[in-house]
């Protein structure tokens, strides 16, 4: 008797995939002008434009450019970044991009955080349209929602279980009147979560209220790597210990007690772009097809250090550092500045 074997895919995830599941390219925004980078501009941009030609080289990359900056932007971008003209009020794609999700059948979404200028902080009129534009340019269905904030406050596993600093998200410059409760239950239909593990952040110290991805990021199900600022002098300090404190006692969406690896800080910086703002720390990494990009500092006993912990948590990924003092200038990173689109990964159904 001849038996017939149907090959059956495994199911697909409802839900916001892991960054380091496959991309499909990488959006950013060549949103730097005068206005609010002042005399540091030109450096910006060219920053922008070497993290850019670093992702390129692993996965394509999408340049949304102000029309007036085309000229620019194709000067210092390599000739594989895909530049498209659009209005645009600064470069912080991570937060006004579309949060990319993908349903049982591995269809993508794109999901409108309401981007409001984190809680009105800054003027941002154009990049309030960003999600919508990326998800019409992308051709994904856009998802709307009442909740206010932003990519860079949303960490996940991939399997059900996210990181969020309560600072960025429960927060009335935001979500006023909005419980924890209620916040949980709308993200969790939206990015397919079974479990949040709220970290407190900390108000109104930085324009974000603290976005979980400087303090705590997950590198595989049940590994997050943990921010530590040893400056005890720093506002900071005493928030990361809480976090820590937190995470070592948390378990995840499968009932697992979280392996944590800590990532200490840079204890010094290139003098150059130093300024309160200064977003010195190593979790701000971006994961693109077979690689990492990370920051460098100048500090080469913390950045060599860094460079060796990613190592070993990301083997079969190729680690580019970059100096990103101008970006960090401005309170941000290499992952604020991207927003991934992963690939779809619809199923066939057979006859």
């Amino acid at each position: 008797m001849e038996i017939s074997y149907e090959l059956v895919k495994p199911a697909i995830r409802r839900g916001m995939p892991d960054e380091g599941a496959a991309h499909e390219r990488t959006w950013m925004a060549f949103g730097a002008h005068a206005g609010l980078w002042g005399n540091i501009l030109v450096s910006v941009q060219k920053q922008l434009a070497n993290i850019a030609n670093a992702i390129v080289l692993f996965e394509p990359v999408t340049m949304l450019v102000r029309p007036e900056d085309m000229g620019v932007a194709r000067q210092l971008c390599h000739y594989d970044v895909e530049l498209i003209a659009c209005a645009l009020d600064d470069i912080w794609m991570r937060d006004t991009g579309p949060v990319f999700t993908q349903n049982e059948e591995g269809k993508l979404f794109a999901v409108d955080f309401n981007f409001n200028g984190w809680g009105s902080k800054q003027a941002s009129p154009q990049d309030r349209l960003v999600a919508a534009w990326t998800a019409k340019r992308a051709e994904v269905d856009l998802v709307k929602t009442s909740l206010i904030l932003e990519g860079g406050g949303i960490e996940v596993d991939g399997h059900g279980t996210a990181i969020i600093t309560e600072s960025s998200v429960l927060n009335d410059n935001r979500n006023p009147g909005v419980s924890k409760a209620a916040a949980e239950a709308q993200l969790m239909a939206l990015l397919g979560l079974e479990k949040i593990i709220w970290l407190p952040g900390i108000r109104g110290r930085d324009i974000t209220d603290a976005h979980v991805d400087f303090y705590a990021r997950f590198t595989s199900p049940g590994v997050v790597l943990v921010h530590l600022d040893t400056d005890t002098k720093s506002y900071v300090h005493a928030m990361t210990l809480r976090h820590l404190e937190i995470l070592r006692s948390a378990h995840d969406a499968q009932g697992r007690r979280l392996n944590i690896v800590l990532l200490p800080a840079p204890t010094r910086i290139r003098p150059e772009f130093a300024n309160d703002s200064f977003a010195a720390g190593y979790l701000n990494y971006y994961l693109v097809n077979g690689g990492l990009i990370v920051p460098e500092f100048g500090d080469q006993i913390a950045d060599e250090f860094a460079q060796s912990t990613l190592r070993k948590l990301y083997p079969d990924r190729r680690i580019v550092a970059i100096n990103i003092d101008c970006i960090a200038a401005g309170g941000g990173g290499i992952h604020c500045v991207t927003q991934q689109q992963p690939k779809s990964l619809s199923v066939t159904k057979s006859n």
